[in-house]
């Protein structure tokens, strides 16, 4: 479980954005970084796929004092053996990935502990194995995750019900689905293309947290 201080942080997060690699240089990242801490982001995720771990060490090293600065979580995907390396606040690990057991010892009892999920299957499974908070999704279809097939909106509001952790939805999410999903039941998103498409996402931002319910 997450430091008292990193939990307070977590329950107040509406808004979580992901770094994603697949959308961002390296040159381009400190730049998007400042805009979404401006715009009032509540936690970021850097996710490089196909980059090296010195690679993300770099990366996640050049992003840090923007963060730490703003007092918003850094998490690392993937990769919970270099958030100390780094000096990140935590990690976020998908199914396939090592169990959050293994996770946890490597990020540390004070670290948040993000996971993905894909079904109520997974939702339930996930409450045995304490994750900080979870994801759920892909709702739409997504670039980033490309194979991952689509769960849609139908179990959005039965996953919130059964845990009592934060659960963000995540998966193609945009000013044009967000009422959607929304009206599903949603409480907090991940957002990825969306903030990192648009170079408006200073205002972006606050227009999606508008819409959120309080």
């Amino acid at each position: 479980m997450a430091s008292l201080k990193l939990q307070i942080k977590l329950q107040a997060a509406r808004v979580y954005g992901i770094l994603d690699t697949t959308y961002l240089t390296f040159d381009a990242m400190t730049k998007v970084v400042e805009q979404l801490l401006q715009g009032g982001i509540d936690l970021l995720q850097l996710r490089a796929k196909h980059s090296t771990k010195e690679e993300i060490i770099a990366m996640g090293r050049a992003i840090l004092p923007f963060t730490r600065a703003a007092g918003i979580p850094l998490l690392l995907n993937d990769y919970p053996d270099l958030v100390k390396i780094v000096g990140a606040q935590g990690a976020h690990v998908g199914q396939e990935d090592m169990s959050l057991q293994e996770a946890r010892a490597l990020v540390g009892e004070e670290a948040i502990l993000g996971l993905s999920t894909h079904s109520l299957e997974q939702v339930q499974q996930s409450i045995a194995q304490q994750p900080d908070y979870i994801g759920f999704g892909p709702l739409f279809p997504t670039p980033t995750k490309p194979d991952a097939p689509s769960i849609g909106l139908t179990n959005i509001a039965a996953a919130q019900s059964m845990v009592d952790f934060p659960l963000f939805c995540i998966g193609g999410i945009n000013l044009r689905t967000l009422p959607q999903v929304i009206d599903a039941g949603a409480h907090l998103v991940v957002m990825v293309s969306a903030l990192l498409n648009d170079e408006n996402r200073v205002e972006l931002i606050p227009k999606i947290k508008k819409l959120l319910p309080q």
